[in-house]
């Protein structure tokens, strides 16, 4: 049965760590790599950690990401801890290429067998969202 979770999260912990690249290759955009952690709440309630990479030029707003997070806590009321990744691009004011999945394997307790997808936006307002199609 294809279930939704939806829900809105806050991050915090925001941490740029430092990466060189070998052999270093220098693009027009910076590459980084930073931790983060988000909050959820609404049908996904919990938090995540989040390995984030990304070619981003903080001035001008343009560039992509892509991030893998370990969620835990529950979505439907169904507990447990899972993987998942995401990646979009932005030319400063848009989400463009965006990816999200689920990764299959990676579920625990409640949300084993957990497999699917979802996706994220951004509200006008700031408001941070996030859902998740998926299956056990």
């Amino acid at each position: 049965m294809n279930m939704r979770a939806q829900g809105t999260f806050t991050t915090k912990n925001f941490k740029p760590t430092t990466t060189t690249l070998v052999p270093m290759i220098e693009t027009a955009l910076p590459s980084s790599v930073s931790n983060m952690e988000k909050v959820y709440s609404g049908d996904v309630t919990g938090h995540s950690s989040t390995l984030f990479t990304a070619a981003f030029d903080l001035s001008s707003g343009i560039g992509s990401y892509i991030a893998l997070e370990a969620f835990s806590g529950s979505l439907l009321n169904k507990n447990g801890a899972f993987n998942f990744i995401h990646s979009a691009s932005t030319q400063g004011n848009n989400r463009t290429d965006e990816f999200f999945s689920i990764v299959f394997g990676s579920g625990t307790e409640d949300l084993k067998g957990i497999h699917g997808e979802g996706g994220m936006a951004i509200d006008g307002d700031g408001t941070h969202r996030i859902w998740f199609d998926f299956e056990l």
